[in-house]
């Protein structure tokens, strides 16, 4: 599988920019950002359907894979229902990670993050898979986010390998240096050579040598625009669009 990179859209103005650009091949409908675009935090308050309608919405001026990220899925009776859904509205993609419903964000400091049971887990990627033909499922390992050991990271990999799981993300909050990410890749990638893996490099730098398949800007746009939005609330007369500029992207 060739290197792919997917950029976080939030809306269809930022999935018409992401759209145009070469520099990446697929888009990331992250919790966060749907989440945090409706002033509210990100712990799955977010309905199933706001979620199908964001998709929905990216998929009307998009072609690009479409990636979501699920959080954790719900529960075993309602993944099927939301891969259902989510399949309708045009996604290539779902990733669902391993922490106990209401998740927390996995980049919050000072708090405790749970982790769902192996075979829980595991049964709900083999009844996603079951429901659908068309849209891969990829488990994202929160081991090294709730501190456990990477001998743990590596149960939880197989297990959902052996679920069905298409394929992995290792997470990770490591400050600019990766090399719990870069040792789990690594051992990985020997064990599991055909199983696509992919990263979130949003605390850390990956080096331009690496083995994942897949890399996620996760939430770039929206902190760009929120950063354009401050400085202009702090009166940093920021470069702004013309009207004509939104015109052109959109349409007259």
């Amino acid at each position: 599988m060739k290197q792919q990179y997917f950029i976080e859209v939030h809306s269809g103005l930022s999935a018409l920019l992401a759209d145009k650009s070469n520099l990446y091949q697929g888009l990331w409908l992250s919790s966060l950002t749907n989440s945090a675009i409706k002033g509210i935090p990100d712990n799955e308050i977010v309905s199933i359907q706001e979620r199908i309608e964001l998709v929905r919405e990216v998929r009307n001026v998009s072609q690009k894979p479409i990636m979501v990220d699920a959080d954790t899925g719900g529960s075993i009776e309602h993944f099927p229902y939301w891969v259902k859904q989510f399949e309708k509205a045009g996604v290539n993609y779902i990733m669902i990670e391993d922490k106990c419903f209401p998740k927390k964000n996995s980049l919050l400091d000072g708090v405790i993050q749970e982790l769902e049971d192996v075979d829980i887990f595991s049964q709900k990627i083999k009844v996603g898979k079951e429901i659908t033909k068309n849209i891969k499922i990829y488990a994202r390992l929160e081991s090294l986010i709730a501190k456990k050991s990477m001998h743990e990271a590596f149960i939880r990999a197989d297990a959902y390998i052996k679920a069905g799981a298409d394929g992995i993300m290792i997470h990770s909050k490591q400050k600019v240096e990766c090399t719990e990410v870069m040792e789990f890749a690594e051992k990985f990638k020997k064990e599991y050579p055909n199983i696509p893996l992919a990263a979130v490099p949003t605390t850390y730098i990956l080096p331009n040598e690496n083995p994942f398949d897949i890399i996620i800007h996760a939430n770039y746009l929206l902190r760009a625009s929120l950063k354009a939005m401050q400085n202009y609330f702090d009166g940093k007369n920021p470069e702004l669009a013309s009207v004509e500029d939104i015109f052109n992207i959109v349409g007259k």
